[in-house]
């Protein structure tokens, strides 16, 4: 078999191959035998039809079809495999170019590549993270939820206010018709908390026991969602919430301190531990911005069109595909399509340009996963997703996303090698060891690194995939499918 590539762009090849016909034996064969099993010729039992009646039954084309279908893929799959400078980002455009029987089999491929990228010297980034500042105040605040959660309620003879805890009835009608699925009796709410439905706290405060309030609010559910009600809301009981005293006696209440000071002390502690992780997460947001604008990205066009048709088809599915019931939300929220379509082509130029710097990142650190990373990362996405393990591979496996999730790992354990090379400082120019948190080099990447960006990663989508009960494969999974795929391969 021969094999010429055309760099016809920075992000596109043509794969020019020809095969001789002596090589495509086995590709005859298995023609022969498939088409064996679905004729049916008199004096033969099915599949023990001879090749020679098989052609003069059905002629030398379809023998010929069925080869090149077969032989075809498989042979472009050999060429990448086999070649160190074509790394298919995409699905590659086939055209076969010659059949000459018995000579020879010749086709084409064009397919988008990963470009050849020139990154930042890694000791050359800096970047800035805010101070480790824990206040009294936010100790004080954390005391106060730990307070809350040993409260207890009393019923109290006034009248409902903010943060007090009222149990309600409920009731709504649309032009005189009752909304079924608006009434409730005996729900707890919170006064303040919010979320319930608009305008139900400013109903609700100042109502005692027994009293009612109406008030005019917009559903956004059921069979009346958009629509103006009139909601009825009646309080049958006011609870306030009563929190103990801030005290030793509560320290031993609600740890396994003696003293307040103590308990204080600790939960000072761990505020600290939660503000070095938001720098963590600070300086690996801050570096991947450094690569990604650091560095020039040509930008495959098939891939990024395909990552706007994936976010596109997420965005009108809840909408059934209604263009124009999409178009009557976005304008509900002051935006235009004009406008949706423009973040969404900004965002998934984006998100390809971040996934090649740090393929490309990954490659000139020559990082690997190890099993016990890929089965972490697995088990960490399943739970998310509130699914068993076996469950999650099972899915991300028939939807092919499995090397997806491959990918990302390796693509975070490149954004850590990134963030121990550069250099870390705090508001105040004070160098941050981050070394604690980010581990040793061979040891697994913490969670904690997983790599952000305003779009959804391809392990996000392959997550999503697993939850989706339909595991419908979209073009941009397909697209991340092939890049992992090429990317293993060569």
């Amino acid at each position: 078999m021969k094999s010429t590539v055309e760099r016809l762009s920075p992000t596109r090849v043509r794969i020019n191959v020809e095969v001789p016909f002596d090589e495509l034996k086995p590709d005859f064969d298995r023609a022969y035998k498939k088409i064996a099993q679905q004729v049916r010729v008199p004096g033969f039992r099915p599949g023990k039809v001879p090749a020679r009646i098989i052609e003069a039954r059905l002629g030398r084309g379809v023998v010929l079809e069925e080869v090149v279908n077969g032989a075809v893929p498989a042979k472009y799959s050999e060429v990448v495999t086999a070649s160190d400078d074509v790394s298919p980002i995409g699905r590659p455009e086939i055209e076969v170019t010659e059949i000459a029987d018995g000579d020879k089999l010749a086709f084409t491929a064009e397919v988008d590549v990963r470009p050849e990228l020139t990154l930042p010297d890694l000791d050359s980034l800096a970047v800035s993270v805010d101070d480790v500042d824990v206040s009294d105040d936010d100790v004080d605040e954390q005391l106060e939820s730990l307070r809350a959660r040993f409260g207890t309620l009393t019923g109290v003879e006034r009248p409902a206010a903010k943060d007090d805890f009222v149990l309600i009835d409920l009731s709504a009608a649309v032009d005189g018709k009752p909304v079924e699925e608006a009434t409730t009796t005996g729900f707890s709410y919170q006064v303040g908390q919010g979320g319930l439905i608009e305008g139900i706290d400013e109903a609700i405060e100042g109502l005692s026991d027994g009293e009612s309030a109406t008030f005019t609010s917009k559903l956004v559910a059921g069979e009346f969602a958009d629509q103006d009600a009139e909601v009825t809301v009646t309080v049958t009981a006011v609870k306030e919430r009563q929190l103990p005293d801030a005290d030793d006696e509560f320290a031993q209440l609600a740890s396994e301190f003696d003293t307040l000071d103590e308990l204080t002390a600790d939960l000072r502690e761990r505020l600290g531990r939660v503000r070095r992780m938001e720098q963590v997460t600070q300086a690996r947001d801050k570096v991947l911005d450094a690569l990604v604008d650091g560095t020039e990205v040509p930008l495959p066009e098939s891939v990024v069109q395909a990552e706007v048709d994936s976010a596109l088809h997420d965005a009108v599915h809840p909408f059934e595909h209604d263009e124009s019931k999409f178009e009557e939300f976005l304008g509900a929220q002051g935006r235009t399509r004009e406008q949706f379509d423009a973040d969404t082509k900004e965002a998934a130029e984006r998100s390809v340009r971040t996934r090649l710097v740090l393929d490309a990142l990954a490659d000139a650190e020559q990082v690997s996963v190890n099993d016990q990373e890929l089965t972490e990362r697995i088990v960490f996405q399943a739970q998310q997703y509130q699914m068993p393990p076996e469950e999650f591979v099972r899915r991300i496996q028939e939807a092919g996303q499995l090397g997806a999730i491959y990918s990302d790992v390796r693509r975070s354990k490149a954004l850590i090698a990134a963030v121990r090379a550069a250099t870390v400082t705090d508001a105040s120019g004070a160098p941050v060891d981050m070394s604690d948190l980010l581990g040793e080099d061979d040891e697994p990447e913490p969670q904690v690194l997983e790599v952000p960006a305003p779009e959804d990663t391809a392990a996000d989508t392959a997550a999503d995939t697993a939850a989706d009960t339909a595991a419908e494969e979209s073009p941009a999974a397909a697209e991340k499918q092939a890049d992992e795929k090429a990317r293993a391969d060569s």
